[in-house]
């Protein structure tokens, strides 16, 4: 990957649907050379895909919640019927396995309160291996950064 390269990469960080034309102008490159560049970052898997950002509130989700979760052993098994559980809530939009006294840290969104509860006693809760939970709330989010410094 060359400066070129990041700077394509930084450019559809920030407007994912940009017109290879366009792009090709603010890299400095023709079209079809840009094209090229895409699709072998593509390839490569560096780019991922292509989404919509959307607003959590607009969609009916303003409330974000940050579970620290404790199992009960750490063998291979109990972390892949964790993974294999969790993963197919909703509601978790980002987990994360983590070093020191809580074993994996969940980001989860809800429309409010109640959805939260219920989500935490019918679904968190009733997977197997959990030995105990902390929930914090966010007030409001000071830093978001949608793309990666490339």
């Amino acid at each position: 990957m060359d400066s070129i390269d990041r700077r394509i990469l930084q450019q559809l960080q920030s407007e994912g649907r940009l017109p290879v034309i366009e792009l090709a102008e603010r890299v400095g490159l023709s079209p079809t050379p840009c094209a090229r560049r895409i699709a072998k970052l593509e390839e490569a898997g560096i780019i991922r895909g292509y989404g919509a950002r959307l607003d959590q509130a607009a969609v009916g989700l303003p409330l974000t919640v940050f579970v620290f979760v404790e199992l009960e052993g750490h063998a291979r098994g109990t972390l892949s019927a964790f993974e294999r559980a969790v993963s197919r809530f909703d509601e978790v939009v980002e987990c994360h396995l983590m070093t020191g006294t809580r074993d994996v840290l969940m980001k989860i969104v809800a429309a409010d309160l109640t959805a939260f509860d219920r989500f935490l006693e019918e679904s968190l809760l009733q997977v197997p291996g959990i030995r105990a939970t902390r929930t914090s709330f966010s007030l409001r989010p000071m830093v978001v950064r949608e793309g990666l410094p490339v």
